[in-house]
């Protein structure tokens, strides 16, 4: 499990019992947040993927279900390209596969904010980004987990990530057609930073892809929508595990 930019393992937090319950999970600090090194840039989100991989080597598993939010959606991508052998499935959750002048230019104003104020008023400025309005208005305790993520990523660290999403290639999007294990792309129909048009594009790449949304949820969608994330995930490896317990849950 590869979380997304500035996020350590504590934003699974939502997952660990609903598919820990059937699954050891593996969850990667990324470099420069959580228990992982502050090394110090430039990062590269294909030194990352190797990264995630030599996570899983010491847990001693040749290969794993890859579950990947956001960034560690693109990171997610990238081992299911370049290191197909030890992907059994593919989950990639609010993420994309291309850049856009856009989302270009938010990520570079996003590294400026933290550099010149700091994490704690970047969150400030840019929540509306990664939860849903409703959640904004009733819920602090989305903010409980989100808050805590986010104020303690090292600024230079969390610029470093920034300027590696920014340096993957778009080529890599071609190389998709080459993703072999079964796949599932899911999105929040709320998500405003990686919206329902890229998960409709990564699955039209990846053959056989499936595609879910979760009605209601934004970027950080395994949060606010926990239930409904683990449900569609949880149904989904469990199709590709067991496709027979799966007709017989439908069927109660």
């Amino acid at each position: 499990m590869i979380h997304g930019l500035g996020a350590d393992t504590r934003g699974w937090v939502m997952q660990k019992r609903a598919l820990g319950s059937r699954f050891r999970l593996v969850m990667v600090d990324n470099r420069g947040v959580g228990r992982s090194d502050r090394a110090e840039g430039p990062y590269d989100l294909e030194v990352m993927a190797t990264d995630a991989l030599a996570a899983l080597d010491d847990a001693g598993y040749g290969s794993a279900h890859v579950i990947g939010a956001s960034m560690g959606g693109i990171v997610s991508q990238v081992i299911g390209v370049r290191h197909p052998e030890r992907v059994r499935s593919l989950t990639l959750a609010c993420t994309a596969c291309r850049h856009f002048s856009w989302r270009k230019e938010l990520l570079g104003e996003w590294a400026d904010q933290a550099q010149a104020y700091g994490m704690r008023e970047f969150v400030r400025r840019n929540l509306k980004w990664m939860v849903g309005p409703r959640s904004l208005q009733r819920t602090w305790p989305a903010m409980a987990v989100l808050g805590p993520l986010a104020f303690n990523v090292p600024v230079a660290s969390f610029v470093a990530q920034i300027q590696a999403i920014l340096s993957i290639e778009d080529s890599l999007r071609a190389e998709l057609a080459e993703v072999s294990a079964p796949t599932l792309v899911l999105c929040g129909s709320q998500d405003v930073l990686t919206t329902q048009g890229d998960s409709e594009e990564i699955a039209s790449l990846i053959p056989g892809a499936e595609l879910a949304v979760v009605r209601g949820g934004a970027h950080l969608f395994m949060v606010e929508q926990a239930g409904s994330f683990n449900r569609t995930v949880g149904d989904f490896l469990t199709k590709v595990t067991d496709p027979q317990r799966l007709r017989d849950l439908q069927n109660l």
